[in-house]
């Protein structure tokens, strides 16, 4: 405690707060990422699907939505479909190029790395935080508690 200039019990509460908050910060980050990362695996599928049946699609359409030219294409036809869905359901309005979206997934797992790195610091400086507050806070009380014990002895 004295090598951190930590020898005020509201000091240490405010380290021991922001220890807490740095964690959590970074606890967040890693979660949004691992959330984003599969997002964008998943939108890199349905633009390639998309842009390869684009054309039967379109040869679909000016069939007149011939049930033969379906029959033949099917496959296809229901893929577009889907990854028309996807588009839909995410409100895109124009589809990201695969470069950006290439570009966006590699620095959402660079900073998941260099985020880990801290997290692990953060972690460990946090549980020792804690723990000397906690024991801080325990001492107080009993020291707190012991001395009206010792007066009532007198």
């Amino acid at each position: 405690m004295q090598e951190n200039n930590l020898l005020e019990y509201d000091k240490l509460a405010e380290k021991a707060q922001q220890a807490k908050d740095d964690f959590n910060g970074i606890s967040v980050r890693i979660k949004e990422i691992d959330a984003r990362l599969p997002e964008i695996s998943s939108l890199q599928k349905h633009i390639g699907t998309y842009s390869k049946t684009k054309d039967i699609y379109a040869d679909y359409r000016k069939s007149g939505w011939s049930k033969k030219y379906y029959a033949a294409n099917k496959e296809n036809i229901e893929l577009h479909k889907t990854a028309k869905k996807a588009f839909d359901a995410l409100g895109l309005v124009k589809l990201p190029t695969i470069k950006m979206l290439q570009s966006e997934y590699a620095t959402l797992l660079a900073e998941k790395k260099a985020l880990y790195s801290k997290y692990k610091v953060v972690r460990e400086y946090m549980q020792d935080i804690l723990t000397v507050k906690q024991n801080s806070e325990q001492l107080l009380s009993y020291s707190a508690t012991a001395k009206p014990k010792e007066s009532e002895r007198v």
